[in-house]
């Protein structure tokens, strides 16, 4: 057996050689993907002596599925990442023009992996604009399905936009837009389902890891029957799956504006440490909190169906078309995101071992250049070089 198996709850079935279909990615993916699997298998290797390991299959996605198949998405992809339920991809290119808005959320939401996970923390070494990097240590749970991104709205000037501004006017009472002949519009759907479905996970992996608080982040208000619905519907969810763990002490549920929230992250960031919040806020909120810790270069991420099982993990930053082929990119967001996997896996001791790899490089001063040129005596590695390093560091590594 090479495939993971869900049970009916959603835990896993793991096999000891089990295969992880991948995307390399556009851009600079050509240089971090691979860096990624090698890191990983010696990791692996490493650990496990060879009893288990991982089978890599890649499979197509953007510019490279487009160039050989005439599609940014192929079926077969889809497919793979169905039956095998866990993969992990580089950074895609967006199509210009019609078609698929976004690659990224077109594989979120065509999986419903309505859970986007951004661990933000930050490795001793790291420069950082803020005083105290150390004390950002949080999980943003941000959901991944609904909100804008949903993909619902029409252009200015389209015979769509009219037709809904009409139906606001005449049929919803709405007098409140002020110049409709040149208004494009979106609709923001937040439901109750996929609002409970998303805090139940953030509440239920902070018990797991021993994390004290969720706070939900929202802009309720203003928006009170979309962010509001989703604050409100926190809380009772909370109340009703949690009543005995809030009661304890275990957990605690809080809210906080997200204005509010972004100022209070800078300041006491120590009171933060499991952050629920709905689609458009967790954009910002986690690209904000990596910056804290040295930018999205070192941000992971995972999209997951905790009920299914699905999981795509990924690397969080662009493709960045500017250094790709020139053995620059850094590869530490889309590695992070592997120990993600390594986690959701239960392979923990893997895991494990490429942090303690990452924090040495760190320490040694060590860095690809985006990192290195802020590093005091900060000596600058390739794509390539960088990597290199980690495995001989996982190597030397006594588990």
């Amino acid at each position: 057996m090479t495939k993971v198996k869900i049970n009916g709850n959603g835990s896993l079935l793991v096999p000891d050689c089990v295969t992880i279909p991948f995307i390399t990615g556009d851009g600079v993916g050509v240089e971090i993907t691979p860096a990624m699997r090698r890191v990983v298998d010696e990791a692996v290797r490493k650990c496990y002596g060879g009893k288990w390991r991982i089978d890599w299959l890649e499979v197509l996605a953007g510019q490279k599925a487009y160039d050989m198949s005439g599609v940014y998405l192929p079926e077969a992809t889809m497919a793979a990442f169905r039956e095998y339920h866990i993969g992990i991809k580089g950074p895609l290119t967006t199509p210009v023009g019609g078609g698929i808005r976004s690659l990224n959320v077109a594989l979120r939401q065509d999986l419903d992996l309505y859970v986007c996970q951004r661990p933000v923390r930050w490795f001793r070494g790291i420069a950082s604009p803020v005083l105290r990097p150390d004390w950002v240590n949080m999980v943003i749970f941000r959901e991944n399905t609904e909100d804008i991104y949903a993909g619902i709205e029409w252009e200015a000037g389209s015979a769509e936009a009219h037709k809904f501004f009409n139906f606001l006017q005449q049929e919803m009472g709405v007098d409140k837009i002020r110049f409709p002949e040149t208004s494009s519009f979106g609709v923001k759907p937040v439901s109750k389902e996929g609002s409970e479905r998303l805090i139940v996970a953030a509440c239920r992996y902070a018990l797991e890891h021993g994390l004290p608080s969720v706070t939900l982040v929202h802009k309720g208000n203003i928006m009170k029957f979309t962010e509001g619905g989703f604050k409100r519907w926190g809380y009772e969810v909370a109340q009703k799956e949690f009543a005995q763990e809030i009661s304890s002490g275990r957990l605690v549920i809080n809210d906080c504006i997200a204005d509010a929230f972004l100022q209070n992250a800078l300041l006491r960031p120590k009171d933060y440490s499991v952050v629920a919040t709905l689609n458009l806020n967790g954009d910002y909120i986690s690209d904000m909190l990596a910056a804290q810790v040295g930018g999205i270069g070192i941000a992971p991420g995972a999209n997951i169906n905790y009920h299914t099982g699905n999981a795509i993990f990924e690397a969080t930053h662009g493709t960045a078309p500017d250094i790709a082929g020139k053995n620059k990119a850094n590869p530490c967001s889309i590695i992070l995101s592997a120990v993600m996997m390594l986690e959701y896996l239960g392979w923990n001791e893997a895991a494990g071992c490429v942090v303690n790899a990452i924090e040495t490089i760190f320490d040694r001063k060590m860095a690809t250049v985006d990192l290195a040129r802020f590093m005091e005596n900060g000596m600058a590695l390739g794509t390539k070089e960088f990597a290199d390093e980690l495995v001989r560091i996982i190597d030397g590594v006594s588990v």
